[in-house]
């Protein structure tokens, strides 16, 4: 949906189970309907669309595009932004590190993106829309590159989607942006890390010549960064001095996902807190833990590693953990846990201050994995709950 401001606001569709077309265009038909009726909402509805390389594959091929062009136009929906991060199996099995994979050093990962540019191109020109943007892995997971080389390997794939990214906006008038989503443990993990990236390789002209035909001037305009506020939270972000860093390096934000962590205010052992989390200790997603102390940050690539650290008897004394588990954005608390809504508020009230209208993406990716007592209403009326707060914030 439209917010004042021009802002879209929208839903991430990875919440729903489903690899295959089919399976995704039977969720959408399912939930959709269901969502407006609890948003009491008219108008056109925004979907962030999350399609697994198979999907998409499916989603190209005439007839069943045509469908789902119908299906749109009927529902009277349209689609700003897709997640192109998770490229295969998303949900009811271990996904953990495996989701990174393939990563940006992969040929896989740039036709992948190429074919969901491909496919968001023209479903903005069936809404008279010209502009969107593709999230994605933050080049990899920081497990499975740590080669001084594996940087540059990482820019010059996304350097060679670009050249696809211009020449789609040349040839449809659709200006697609690739939109790095860093997240924790991965290489791209932190703003100046993006920041770094962006100007070591994508952003120097010498670099940009010898892996494309790209100026700078190109690369900025279809490359930039998904601000997801969960992520940031985690680490710690000041979001203030963070978004005022992209801005002055020239990194444009075209996505922000609208997103909320866990926060344990006394991680210390035997703390109710800490009893809280083991709840939260599940076999399907990453949740990696960021811990701070008077010494730093010390950082935990799942909450099972934070855990059995956090139980030995030399564990280091620590101020405070953020868990990046995505929940529900309209709670404050979760029983005897903290969540981090107070920064996703103020991410929220940053956004407003911006003159290029970005689209506001909730993202609660979790819903199946979270304990029983967080999932006592409809999956849809959820969502739209977390819309509605969202909305409620953006236009006060």
């Amino acid at each position: 949906m439209k917010l004042r401001g021009g802002f879209d606001l929208t839903y991430c569709s990875n919440i729903h189970p489903g690899e295959s077309w089919a399976e995704v265009r039977e969720a959408l038909g399912a939930a959709l309907p269901k969502v407006r009726r609890h948003l009491d909402a008219s108008g056109p509805l925004a979907i962030g669309l999350r399609l697994s390389a198979r999907a998409a594959e499916e989603l190209e091929r005439p007839a069943v595009f045509e469908d789902f062009r119908v299906f749109m136009r009927d529902g009277d929906y349209y689609v700003p932004t897709i997640n192109g991060f998770p490229f295969g199996a998303f949900h009811r099995e271990r996904v953990k590190e495996n989701v990174y994979l393939p990563d940006w050093r992969d040929w896989r990962r740039v036709d992948y993106s190429n074919r969901l540019a491909r496919v968001l191109a023209a479903l903005l020109i069936d809404r008279g829309l010209t502009e969107g943007s593709i999230s994605t892995v933050p080049g990899a997971f920081k497990g499975h590159a740590n080669e001084p080389e594996d940087a540059a390997a990482i820019a010059v794939s996304m350097l060679e989607h670009a050249e696809q990214l211009v020449a789609l906006r040349e040839s449809t008038g659709v200006t697609i942006m690739l939109a790095i989503e860093p997240e924790p443990a991965c290489v791209i993990e932190t703003t100046a890390e993006a920041i770094g990236f962006f100007t070591r390789f994508l952003f120097d002209p010498a670099f940009v010549r010898t892996g494309s035909q790209l100026t700078v001037d190109e690369v900025r305009r279809h490359i930039g960064v998904c601000f997801d506020a969960c992520h940031m939270a985690v680490e710690f972000e000041d979001h203030a001095q963070s978004l005022a860093a992209l801005d002055r390096a020239g990194i444009r934000v075209p996505k922000f996902q609208i997103s909320s962590a866990l926060r344990v205010s006394d991680p210390s052992a035997g703390s109710p807190g800490r009893r809280a989390l083991e709840r939260f200790a599940e076999d399907t997603y990453l949740h990696q833990v960021v811990a701070r102390s008077p010494r730093g940050l010390q950082r935990y690539v799942d909450l099972p590693d934070a855990m059995a650290a956090g139980a030995s008897k030399d564990a280091p004394l620590h101020s405070e953990w953020r868990v990046h588990f995505h929940v529900p954005v309209f709670l404050a608390r979760m029983g005897d846990l903290e969540t981090t809504q107070p920064d996703l508020e103020a991410v929220l009230d940053l956004i407003k201050k911006r003159t290029d209208a970005p689209c506001l993406e909730v993202e609660t990716y979790t819903w199946d994995v979270l304990p029983a007592e967080y999932r006592t209403a409809d999956m849809s009326e959820a969502i739209a709950r977390e819309l509605t707060w969202t909305r409620q914030r953006m236009e006060v």
